[in-house]
């Protein structure tokens, strides 16, 4: 009798199991269309009866971001007035004058910050320094950056009166500007290093950028380049497609490079290389750090996987997910994330576990919960954190009065600085060659201390809570002596700090100098000569016995559930992760 009722009540949830499936999705549109329903009901209410008059565009737009900011980072919508930004974001174009601007402290005005090469505002002869008065008709001095940037910008081939003040003479101008089409260098700057080397930046993923870079690698070539090493730090990413054709210079034809996975089936597809290769056994080095992020780390990512490249670095950002631009009505946009992508080993590099009951993505996956995968020769390597370099070479780190000089001083001494030094030399030395003089830095210093400047002192802070510690649990009269000694080493003192940091603030002054004359390109030459993580990459790729050690299969064969993983993880399912300029008040325009 027992077993019967057994029997019954396994055949009665057996029954009911089916029903509730097919109830699940009727279920699930119910509860859409309430809660759409419920929502429109709100703002209904809302516009008839608040107290003050809405702006349904800010309102309900704070609700969308609301709603897009519950799911991941990455998903975002774009207003009319914000679908320029995005299709600079997927391009690299617009339309404008072709240069940096910033918010000066000091002086409460917007003044052109760096000119790009050969663009309207270096063409005109616009320098660093020079405040905005007017655009045509249109006052800016109490405007803010975005205001100004929107201003400079427009449609390509219109022209517009730019009024600035020079601070160097006090002088009034005036220059009549046509705008052009704005293309950000895919490639800052690619050349030759000793013993053979040769060397590209590569700054961002966007459309022909994968041209850019065959044309720069096959000059390299050219001039007798026999290692790469390609600097992809800051490279927040881009296009998927530009990152597999870059890939495919140096991998054979037909090879899987990344998976896509997502809820419909035309989100998962495979991306393989499309043409013969250009070189596949020159070795290659590949720079990185915490802003190396999407396409570029699909690209350092398949390198390693595929024992192809050597990466030297920090560990990267961390961003395994795929985003598509979708044209919404009226003008809007939405970038939305369809995918995770997977890179040859079968791993999905996305660091931020976005996934919570509640929504909001703070967490990142911890090492102790990533899984091991492995390259092609079977070396190991670790999902859900980025990429974790081969050799870990960390950059000097900037100290505090260094960050508060070049960023957050409200007087701009080290701005106003190069500026008066701009104007009082015509020509320079070259990029690679330019170094500050003694007497001029110590100019620079006099400028700083005259100034008032001050920095937040860091060491005495921490001294301060230490002794309210101290006094808390009883210990400060033992060690009173010893805390004051202490407090008597570490005072602040803007002249000795500036003293005592001379080589690396010396770099900065140079460096701002140096764009002034040569741009961009000059900028990153005489950065190269302080380049920590760049000397340890060009010795990595110097040293061929250790390049190929870091590349050979280790002893023995990978266990085999790791194998199993990698095959498991590259097919799961996908229901279960800037740029940055320093400054906010900085754009370009």
């Amino acid at each position: 009798m027992k077993m019967k009722k057994r029997l019954f009540l396994i055949m009665l949830a057996c029954m009911t199991l089916i029903p509730g499936q097919a109830q699940k999705g009727k279920n699930h549109n119910f509860e859409v269309a309430k809660n759409i329903d419920i929502f429109n009901a709100i703002y209904r209410n809302l516009d008839l009866m608040y107290v003050d008059t809405l702006d349904p565009a800010m309102v309900i737009g704070n609700g969308i971001n609301a709603m897009l900011n519950s799911l991941d980072p990455y998903t975002e919508y774009y207003p009319e007035s914000k679908s320029k930004e995005l299709k600079m974001m997927l391009t690299g174009k617009y339309a404008g004058i072709g240069a940096v601007i910033r918010y000066h402290q000091r002086l409460k005005r917007v003044v052109i910050d760096e000119p790009y090469a050969g663009m309207p505002a270096a063409e005109v002869g616009l320098k660093k320094g020079d405040i905005i008065l007017a655009i045509d008709d249109s006052i800016t001095t109490d405007k803010n950056v975005s205001y100004v940037s929107s201003h400079l910008r427009g449609d390509a081939g219109t022209s517009f009166v730019l009024k600035i003040e020079r601070p160097s003479t006090g002088k009034v101008m005036k220059f009549k500007i046509t705008r052009k089409s704005i293309k950000m260098p895919t490639i800052p700057y690619y050349g030759m290093m000793a013993d053979g080397v040769g060397y590209i930046n590569l700054s961002d993923y966007t459309e022909n950028s994968a041209k850019e870079m065959r044309r720069a690698f096959v000059d390299l070539k050219r001039q007798g380049a026999a290692k790469l090493l390609l600097d992809l730090r800051g490279n927040g990413g881009g296009s998927l497609q530009e990152a597999i054709d870059i890939l495919n210079m140096w991998i054979p034809k037909d090879i899987t490079l990344v998976e896509t996975k997502g809820k419909l089936a035309r989100a998962n597809k495979a991306y393989k290389t499309r043409m013969e290769p250009t070189d596949t056994v020159m070795p290659i080095v590949v720079l990185v750090n915490g802003e190396t992020a999407s396409a570029a780390e699909i690209t350092c990512g398949s390198l390693q996987d595929l024992d192809r490249g050597v990466v030297v670095g920090t560990r990267t950002y961390g961003k395994g997910l795929v985003q598509v631009p979708m044209e919404l009505p009226y003008n809007t946009n939405m970038k939305l994330t369809t995918s995770k992508y997977y890179i040859p080993s079968g791993r999905c590099i996305q660091a931020v576990n976005y996934k919570h009951s509640g929504g909001g993505y703070t967490e990142r996956v911890p090492d102790s919960l990533t899984h091991v995968f492995r390259t092609k020769a079977g070396r190991e390597v670790r999902d859900g954190g980025g990429i974790k370099p081969d050799i870990e070479s960390k950059p000097d780190t900037l100290p505090n009065i260094a960050v508060y000089l070049d960023r957050i001083d409200t007087m701009e001494v080290m701005f106003d600085f190069v500026v008066d030094y701009i104007a009082k030399h015509q020509a320079i030395a070259p990029a690679e060659k330019f170094t500050l003089s003694d007497d001029d830095f110590e100019d620079f210093k006099q400028r700083v201390i005259k100034s008032g400047f001050t920095y937040d002192p860091v060491t005495e802070k921490k001294l301060d809570e230490l002794v309210k510690l101290a006094r808390f649990e009883g210990y400060y009269e033992d060690a009173k002596d010893e805390f004051d000694a202490l407090k008597a080493k570490l005072k602040h003192d803007v002249a000795k700090d500036i003293d005592r940091h001379k080589e690396v603030i010396k770099e900065m002054i140079e460096r701002d100098i140096v764009a002034a004359y040569y741009f961009q390109e000059g900028t990153m030459k005489a950065a190269m000569r302080y380049d920590k993580q760049l000397k340890e990459a060009e010795r990595v790729l110097n040293d061929e016995k250790e390049y190929h050690r870091l590349l050979s299969a280790p002893k023995g064969n990978a266990p085999k559930e790791e194998k199993q993983q990698a095959r498991t993880n590259l097919h799961a399912s996908t229901d279960t992760h800037p740029t940055p300029a320093d400054r906010p008040s900085i754009m370009a325009a």
